[in-house]
């Protein structure tokens, strides 16, 4: 097993790791695990599923993230964990009461964070910073806070200082903005054909504003006025808007390259990735055979992404709640300014 860990998160298909599973991840070392709701049942389950993860890799601190922002995508959905409001919700509560709204946000952000951490998982990649419009794919809807960028900058905040807070990854997206694609990229390739001048005033300003977030993850979008081809995930044009004129410099992770934006074999849309200057792959399911050929296609991190991996950990902290009682002072919230 190489020292330095791939490029690399990998999925698993069942809520255990096999045996095959555990010696691939031993031999190859990638660097995290990402894990859904076909993973997680129930919290000691979770739990050990993790802990094999990081035996198999040799890292206590291996990285391990998952899908929860509130609302429909929330993959800690099963009977033993409170369900989270979306960010519609929260944004619509803020609209009646700015200053409560923001409340209840850090809390409920701060509460979500400490049950993962809690749990082992390292992040629940949020907040989402795409804006929303008519025309906007529904694949985002409620997990946007609106079209207004500087209210989603002020609500995506709250959501980074209270996951970072509890010692929980935040995890931007969809960098540069996934608002004005009107397709899905899990099953098509959005093309967005807003010009520079726009994308800078809009869809852009809630990750400018926010750039201190220590992850992003990359859309899957085709921006024409910058790369008329290539969705943003494995465009080399791209990654420098992100790095030079958006002035970006934490890590950045690729969407799943399962989502049929992009094209080609599982290896090829790794090396895609990696190609355009990203930091890592994000495979976030798989058998342990498209594991092993993924695995295959990526390579080492980078020292200048270890260093960015490294100052993102600088910035966990180590905030103790009992998550259960603030969640449910979040409801109370929402119950003093009824929402839909």
């Amino acid at each position: 097993m190489s020292s330095t860990p791939l490029a690399l998160f990998v999925g698993l298909p069942h809520p255990t790791i096999s045996d095959d599973e555990f010696a691939l991840f031993r031999e190859t070392n990638p660097l995290g695990l990402f894990v859904g709701r076909r993973n997680q049942r129930e919290p000691e389950q979770t739990k050990r599923l993790i802990e094999r993860f990081r035996e198999a890799v040799g890292r206590d601190d291996a990285p391990v993230f998952t899908d929860q922002e509130g609302g429909r995508v929330q993959h800690l959905d099963a009977g033993p964990w409170p369900l989270f409001r979306s960010f519609g919700q929260f944004a619509e509560l803020a609209h009646r009461d700015f200053d409560l709204g923001k409340k209840a946000l850090r809390l409920s952000s701060q509460a979500m964070g400490a049950m993962m951490t809690e749990l082992g998982l390292s992040s629940g990649c949020s907040p989402v910073l795409d804006l929303v419009f008519e025309t906007t794919s529904a694949v985002i809807g409620a997990r946007s806070f609106g079209p207004d960028p500087d209210f989603i900058a002020a609500l995506g905040r709250e959501v980074v200082d209270g996951l970072l807070e509890t010692g929980n990854m935040p995890v931007m997206k969809h960098i540069p903005g996934h608002g004005r694609a009107t397709l899905d990229s899990h099953k098509e390739r959005p093309v967005v054909d807003a010009s520079r001048q726009t994308l800078i005033a809009t869809d852009f300003k809630p990750f400018l504003a926010l750039k201190d977030t220590p992850w992003a993850m990359v859309a899957h979008v085709v921006y024409s006025a910058y790369d008329a081809e290539l969705p943003a995930s494995i465009s080399p044009v791209m990654h420098d808007v992100i790095r030079n004129d958006m002035g970006y410099d934490g890590v950045l992770i690729s969407d799943c390259i399962f989502m049929e934006s992009l094209s080609g074999t599982l290896p090829e849309r790794v090396a895609q990735v990696l190609d355009a200057g990203f930091d890592i792959a994000l495979h976030s399911h798989g058998d342990v055979r498209e594991s092993e050929a993924a695995a295959k296609a990526a390579r080492p991190l980078t020292d200048t992404a270890l260093k960015r991996i490294a100052a993102g950990k600088a910035r966990l902290g180590n905030l103790k709640i009992d998550f259960r009682a603030v969640h449910a002072e979040v409801e109370d919230m929402f119950a003093s300014v009824p929402v839909s």
